[in-house]
């Protein structure tokens, strides 16, 4: 994994109409906040937040927006201490990847995803043909950011930047998401009371950036707006799947595949940093999981987001792809496989080592700090498993003699210890 799953965006009481009992859908969106229990409090203030509004004003008017837009986006906008103490806690609770997948992939989630390509199958065949980006990639993406546009979030955008904006914490880049919403409420596209979201500044079905509505968002109804946040999602599907297109989607290549790997494999060669093509990883003896020989969809590499005890994957070009618009790999992998199986695929068939639990953040800490001690480098010490971090883990792993893996377990930390 590239990085330790913070807790899914929460979206809860939400569902797909249906008969029967109402069945509770979320959206799930690994690295935006807790995934559960209370959150860590967090000293927040909001003293000065009128001066420092005045000064935004001031730096947007130069910038051309216009002063009456803004007086007009601004009014009745307060801090909101509740995002602070979100953002300053989001990585503090984790998840696994199995039980990311259990929830961004049911069966619920699969079932909704199928009627909802269904429903929009006119719309989806169309975006596939303009941007190659197939139809069940975009749905999934769609059930992931928002439960197939069940919950598009009901933050004022603006206030929740400009709270974002006002602590010190990440300010220059949340002023720029917000200088980015008025560029969008100037070109008329919404509303300043309809620019709703997330508490982060994600908006509409698709869960876009000011940014990255700026730079990828598309009119594909043709009514003049670009318009991601009302109840038809075609411009939002059409904007995440021209997203995709614009960071290189090659089409007709998959994301990936689950493998299964030969006994004796080598698992330091596993990881994003290593590519063969297929015809070594055939001669290797990696496999499918039906054990036929892997296609030929340019270089691949093998991940293993639960360790050696847990399913593998080959992964193409449009793996980097999936990863520009959520750098998780386990968001990735969600893609992929609800894509699969709204498509008809199969479930992931290998087992996880569901003994296992995500680290802390005081213990990815502690594992961070003890690799180092012990003459890994692991990159410093965050709370952040990134790559450097995951091959300090492998080469201490190799030093003892288990599989290196890179697997950043508990086990690891224990043997540490």
């Amino acid at each position: 994994m590239k990085t330790v799953l913070a807790g899914a965006f929460l979206a809860l009481m939400v569902g797909a109409a249906h008969a029967g009992p109402v069945v509770v859908e979320t959206a799930v969106r690994p690295l935006a906040r807790p995934a559960g229990g209370g959150l860590v409090v967090a000293e927040v203030s909001g003293e000065g937040f009128a001066e420092w509004i005045g000064g935004f004003k001031q730096r947007a008017a130069a910038r051309g927006i216009a002063p009456e837009l803004l007086e007009r986006a601004f009014q009745g906008v307060e801090f909101d201490e509740k995002i602070i103490t979100r953002d300053r806690n989001q990585n503090e609770f984790t998840k696994t990847i199995w039980e990311y997948l259990d929830t961004a992939a049911s069966d619920l989630r699969v079932t909704n995803g199928q009627a909802a390509l269904k429903r929009e199958r006119t719309a989806l065949e169309a975006i596939e043909a303009r941007y190659g980006v197939p139809k069940e990639i975009v749905t999934a993406i769609w059930g992931l950011e928002s439960a197939y546009g069940t919950f598009r979030g009901e933050t004022d955008i603006v206030e929740a930047l400009a709270t974002l904006a006002h602590d010190s914490r990440r300010s220059a880049f949340f002023e720029q998401q917000l200088m980015a919403a008025f560029d969008i409420l100037q070109a008329g596209d919404v509303a300043p009371r309809d620019m709703k979201g997330s508490w982060a500044g994600a908006m509409g079905h698709t869960q876009l950036m000011p940014t990255s509505y700026l730079a990828h968002a598309v009119d594909f109804t043709g009514d003049g707006k670009r318009d991601i946040w009302g109840d038809d999602p075609q411009d939002a599907l059409a904007s995440a799947a021209a997203y995709l297109a614009d960071a290189g989607w090659v089409k007709g290549m998959p994301w990936g595949m689950e493998v299964v790997l030969p006994e004796g494999f080598d698992y330091e060669i596993a990881g994003e940093h290593e590519t063969r093509s297929a015809a070594e990883w055939n001669a290797m003896g990696v496999r499918d999981i039906e054990g036929r020989e892997v296609p030929d969809h340019g270089p691949a590499s093998i991940r293993l987001p639960g360790g050696a005890q847990g399913a593998a994957f080959m992964t193409f070009g449009n793996f980097m792809v999936i990863e520009r618009y959520n750098t998780a790999d386990a968001y990735v992998i969600a893609v992929g496989h609800l894509g699969d199986l709204i498509a008809g695929g199969k479930r992931i068939q290998s087992g996880w080592p569901r003994d296992d639990r995500a680290l802390t953040l005081a213990e990815r800490e502690e594992l961070q700090t003890r690799l180092e001690a012990a003459g890994f480098d692991s990159g410093g010490v965050d709370g952040k498993i990134g790559p450097k971090t995951l091959a300090a883990v492998r080469a201490f792993q190799k030093s003892i003699g288990v599989v290196p893996d890179g697997y950043a377990s508990l086990r690891v930390l224990q043997k540490l210890r």
